[in-house]
Order: structure tokens, then C-alpha cells, then sequence
């Protein structure tokens, strides 16, 4: 089956979860579909798998990002000993209860479970693939899954092979596995919002669910609810669609130009909550017109958002305005406020040399058409490596006129 561009594919799957990355023409020794998923990583969070057999390779796509790497023929204790336990997933796939690999296509002779006993304590997590139900449409085999569960120990398993209904989902997720769906949702037999809400449940006589709406850093910016059908129109349509209690499906925004591009759906650990990400457009979320239902923004994000108005229409005394039309002048500040940041003492001094000089970085960034969500991504990307930098200081810039180490 052809599924079409995965770059578009994914960015149609990613705000329901982390997405499985394969790349089965590394994996049978055929090809490489390397700047592919290099992208999908730089966008989304990735498990990346197929064609990773050394510990460099592993680590070049943990240093990208790749929330885990996925290991199959190569998944050995020797080699997974040399890699970070809770960021590996072993790929253990099995036809009728034996292992095969090399894309399938060579049986092993091992039984699935003695597999699982002996590199449990070596990864994070287990992608366990039915050979023999994968793409075939007719559910799951869910009789082995308790078995696979306490062969694994503490380490989470994930199933795939043949996934087709919500009722599977929400019975692996009752077990304690999780799910990995593909051609039931390529095929539409299965919808994304299906899948989403499959193991959600509520003790509220209307079934909703209650939804923590937030933006892109975090901030809460108020309470909302969702059912089947606001969460079927949310995924369609990337956007903060709820489901009023007065209304009905209600999107926020449509009339008031304040609307939300939806990011990512979140569910809580007792799966009766939903938290929605969303990019807020406009005056804010609330209905008084500020930022939050719980007032106006502050912080960071206050000053991001008072920076952007200034970059979309700038007053003419307006000091943000000049620093965004003189990169000189933005330049030797940042410079500037970064030595006086390292000569500040004392907590309330350092705090507030700490406090121009985000000034000015925020400005630089939003100039150069970043923001802080870019910036929180690349953080977090970093965050990620396995390989750490010496980190030593490149040879030092000339300080502006009339400034001083």
C-alpha cells in the first residue's frame, strides 16, 4: 500500500502521540531513506528503527532527536549495553511464535517470549510485531499479549500487527501495552480520533472528558471539553475544536478571529483527561479578551507577544521597534548586556542584567523569525543527545566601544 508523502502522513498522525519511523529499505539492506526521516525527526517526536545495527548509528539518531531507536537484528546485549537503556526499544518480530529478521524474511529458530526474557534488562521498551496479522486487517493477538507483558519485566511493550478496532486499543491499553497502529488508519477502517479516544472513560453522565487547553510553552489558558465528535473535528481540522456544554461542537475562535492551530493531544495517566496544545491566534482564549481564562500573559510570553505586535506594526517611538530595524545597534546590545550580565553580583543584580539581556535575545530571535517554541524544540532536541560537546569557548568577538569585561 501506497500511504502517500510520509512528511505529510506524519504531520496528519503526530498530534495523537510519538510516531514509529521505520526504514525498511535500510532494514533489508536495499537503500536508505535517511534525509526522510532526519526531517520527520526535526518535526515531530520519532521513534526511529529499520537498518540501525551499529552503536554509532543508534547514537547519530539519539544526537537528532529521535525520542528512541528502534533495534532489531542488531538488538544484542553486547551492543545494547553501550546505549542508554531508556531510550532503546527492541524490535522483536515473530511468525507463529518465532523470531524472523532481516525484514522478515530470515527465521532465527527463537521463541518470542526466551527473546524477550533476555534483553529485558537491557531496554526501555519492546515493539512486538505478529508477523502474520501485519497489514491483513483482522485484529490482534490479543491471548498472547498478558505472556509478553511478564516476559518483559518492567520494560513497555508496544504491539503492532493487524490493530484494526478501538476495542483492541483500549483492551491493550487495559493490559498495560501499547498500541502501534498503521494500515487501519492508512485505509481509514480506523479513525485517528478513534484510536485517540479508545482507552479514554469519564464518570460524568454526558461521557465528557475535560480538556486543559494550553499554548505552545505550557501556559494554561483555560478549561474546555471533548467528545468523540469535537475530538473527530479537532484532528480533521488542526484546529481547537470542544464540545460545549450549551452549543454543541464549538470552535474556538470562528467568529471572534481568536482561533488555535491544534499542535498535539495529550491524555492523562488515569485517562480521563485530555490536554490540547494549540498555537493561540488572536486576542487570547479568554472571552474578556486576555491571554488566559486566569488573566492576562506574563513573563516571557508576555514579552514575546508584545515583541510580535511591535515586529507586525511597530510605533515610531517605539525603542523594540529601532533595535528590530538596526541590527547594529542589536548587536553591540547584546554584546553589551552579555558582559554586564557577567559582571552583575548578587541575586538581584544578576537577575536583572539576566533580564535585559533576555530582552534583547528575544527580540534578536523573533527578528530572524524564531520564537520561543522554536527555541524550546531545539532545546529539547538537544536535550536528547547521547554524545556531549567539549563545549569550549570559540575565540572571543570585540566588545563595543566603552564596554568592559
Amino acid at each position: 500500500l501506497d500511504a502517500g508523502d510520509p512528511l505529510a502522513v506524519a504531520d496528519t498522525l503526530a498530534p495523537a502521540g510519538a510516531l514509529a519511523v521505520i526504514d525498511l529499505d535500510a532494514a533489508m539492506g536495499v537503500g536508505s531513506n535517511r534525509e526522510i526521516i532526519e526531517e520527520l525527526v526535526a518535526r515531530h517526536r520519532v521513534r526511529v528503527g529499520g537498518g540501525i545495527r551499529s552503536v554509532d548509528s543508534a547514537r547519530r539518531w539519539l544526537d537528532l532527536g529521535a525520542e528512541a531507536v528502534i533495534l532489531g537484528t542488531a538488538a544484542t546485549p553486547e551492543l545494547l549495553g553501550q546505549l542508554p537503556r531508556n531510550r532503546v526499544i527492541a524490535a522483536v518480530d515473530a511468525e507463529d511464535g518465532e523470531v524472523v529478521v532481516e525484514g522478515w524474511r530470515t527465521r532465527t529458530g527463537a521463541s518470542l517470549l526466551d527473546t524477550i526474557r533476555a534483553l529485558a534488562p537491557y531496554v526501555g521498551g519492546f515493539l512486538v510485531t505478529f508477523v502474520e496479522r501485519e497489514g491483513r486487517l483482522g485484529g490482534t493477538a490479543l491471548d498472547q499479549v498478558p505472556e509478553i507483558l511478564e516476559a518483559a519485566g518492567g520494560a513497555r511493550v508496544t504491539i503492532a500487527g493487524g490493530i484494526t478496532t478501538a476495542d483492541e486499543i483500549a483492551e491493550l491499553d487495559r493490559l498495560g501495552a501499547d498500541a502501534q497502529v498503521g494500515m487501519a488508519l492508512y485505509t481509514g477502517q480506523l479513525s485517528l480520533a478513534d484510536a485517540l479516544a479508545a482507552p479514554l472513560v469519564s464518570d460524568r453522565p454526558d461521557g465528557l472528558w475535560p480538556t486543559l487547553v494550553c499554548d505552545l510553552q505550557g501556559v494554561s489558558l483555560g478549561l474546555a471539553w471533548s467528545n468523540l465528535a469535537s475530538l473527530t473535528a479537532a484532528l480533521s481540522e488542526r484546529r481547537g475544536i470542544y464540545w460545549s456544554r450549551r452549543r454543541g461542537l464549538w470552535e474556538k475562535g470562528a467568529t471572534s478571529g481568536a482561533r488555535q492551530v491544534l499542535h498535539r493531544i495529550d491524555v492523562d495517566c488515569d485517562r480521563d483527561a485530555l490536554r490540547f496544545v494549540v498555537e493561540q491566534e488572536g486576542a487570547g482564549f479568554c472571552h474578556e479578551e486576555t491571554w488566559s481564562c486566569f488573566g492576562p500573559l506574563g513573563g516571557l510570553g508576555g514579552l514575546e507577544r508584545t515583541l510580535k505586535k511591535r515586529l507586525d506594526n511597530p510605533p515610531a517611538e517605539s525603542y523594540t521597534a529601532r533595535l528590530l530595524a538596526d541590527p547594529g545597534l542589536l548587536r553591540d546590545k547584546l554584546m553589551e548586556e552579555s558582559a554586564e550580565l557577567m559582571a552583575a553580583a548578587g541575586p538581584s543584580e544578576v537577575a536583572e542584567e539576566a533580564a535585559d539581556l533576555l530582552y534583547f535575545t528575544l527580540v534578536a530571535a523573533i527578528r530572524g523569525g524564531a520564537d520561543l517554541s522554536k527555541i524550546a524544540r531545539v532545546l529539547d532536541r538537544r536535550a536528547l543527545r547521547t554524545t556531549r560537546r567539549a563545549g569550549d569557548a570559540k575565540p572571543p568577538c570585540p566588545l563595543p566601544t566603552g564596554v568592559t569585561p
